[in-house]
């Protein structure tokens, strides 16, 4: 099958890279995805899917096979906004290709992915592959501030049951056996108003919250100094609320990111806020994340992610271990994502999960994102031939 897979990957080379470029050129910010989606199922149909839906959401899936071993590929089409595209040195929806790498927001997070699988779901039909099975390519939207929840309506909804998922975000071609989850914690302080020329007659919520950064501060840096896997606490917003500029502020915010590893829960993130703010008169909560989808649906996100993993001796692992050395002579480097994937919605749900994808996660949302075309290729040779063993 080895050969048949390279065979077939020379003969549709240029055609799949022409996709990821497509792909690349089109934006699709988080919630206006809809021009890409409609790209994307009408890609699926001219490639002969058995079949492509829209779910309520957004998300486009396809469909190959029918058999009772089912396969979930997901990869998201949302990207992060482009702010400084007049720094960028090659367009940032230009879709070029420049020494052999692909360029454009989305290159790396996650459009290249989109294309390995979209167009593997292809090759997996035309080769035969999904006798015995059912393929589903999800192409899901609104990842990047929504971590897992449009995967999670997808399962919800669509009446789809996976037995093992394939998360396709880039991991530099090496096998991703999990995430390190996240939390999203919001604080707040409340403060007494009062003009700005009298402030000794109020209470300046930021300078009550002041104590309480050093404690976040000092936390952080105690997660630093933990040897081996470890979390980690950052506050990454700050904001105040006051009648006008020349009033004191009467309360303040702000925003925690807890990075979290496995066995982390929210009854323990409860204990150590708890502890963190002792003494004090703040609150705390799990911060919500609230929109709405391209199709109007209203998306809510528990920003409370957990970490997961599978183990290296799991079915789903050795079979990607395999069909990555047939195909590349040498076995995967396993590694762990450090941020957080819609892997999070297929392992709540106990459905055996791990990552494969296209280019260096560390370029995804910066300026020149790009991504190597050879390993766009060799993302969609894995997922084909991924197919072929089981």
């Amino acid at each position: 099958m080895k050969e048949k897979i390279k065979e077939m990957a020379t003969v549709i080379e240029a055609e799949l890279i022409r996709f990821a470029q497509e792909l690349v050129k089109l934006r699709s910010y988080t919630g206006q995805e809809k021009e890409l989606a409609m790209f994307i199922k009408d890609k699926m149909t001219q490639l002969a899917y058995d079949q492509v839906k829209v779910d309520g959401l957004g998300n486009v899936f396809g469909v190959i096979g029918n058999g009772p071993t089912k396969i979930l590929f997901d990869s998201h089409i949302d990207t992060v906004e482009v702010n400084d595209a007049v720094q960028w040195s090659v367009g940032a929806f230009s879709g070029a290709i420049v020494n052999g790498k692909l360029y454009g927001r989305g290159a790396v997070d996650m459009k290249s992915a989109v294309a390995a699988s979209v167009y593997a779901g292809h090759a997996i039909k035309k080769l035969g592959l999904d006798k015995g099975k059912t393929i589903y390519i999800s192409t899901s939207v609104m990842e990047e501030d929504y971590d897992g929840e449009p995967v999670h309506y997808l399962l919800e909804n669509s009446g789809i049951r996976p037995d093992y998922a394939i998360i396709c975000e880039p991991s530099n071609s090496q096998l991703a056996l999990g995430h390190k989850g996240r939390a999203l914690i919001k604080v707040d302080v409340q403060g007494v108003s009062a003009h700005g020329s009298a402030p000794e007659k109020g209470v300046n919520a930021v300078y009550k919250m002041n104590a309480i950064i050093k404690r976040v501060e000092a936390l952080g840096q105690k997660f630093m100094g933990i040897q081996g896997d470890r979390g980690s606490l950052a506050l990454t917003k700050i904001d105040s609320d006051a009648v006008s500029l020349n009033a004191i502020p009467d309360h303040c915010r702000i925003y925690l990111d807890r990075r979290l590893v496995m066995g982390e829960d929210e009854q323990g993130l409860a204990q150590e806020m708890e502890l963190l703010l002792d003494g004090t008169d703040a609150t705390w909560e799990i911060h919500s994340v609230a929109g709405k989808s391209w199709k109007g649906e209203d998306i809510v996100l528990h920003s409370f992610l957990p970490a997961w993993e599978i183990d290296e001796a799991h079915e789903l692992t050795t079979a990607c271990v395999s069909a990555f050395e047939e195909l590349n002579g040498c076995k995967p480097r396993m590694t762990t994502w450090d941020f957080s994937t819609n892997g999070v919605a297929t392992s709540k749900r106990g459905i055996p999960t791990i990552g494969f994808g296209p280019g260096d996660d560390k370029l995804a949302h910066s300026r020149d994102e790009h991504c190597p075309v050879s390993a766009i290729v060799r993302a969609f040779e894995f997922y084909t031939n991924l197919v072929a063993h089981f």
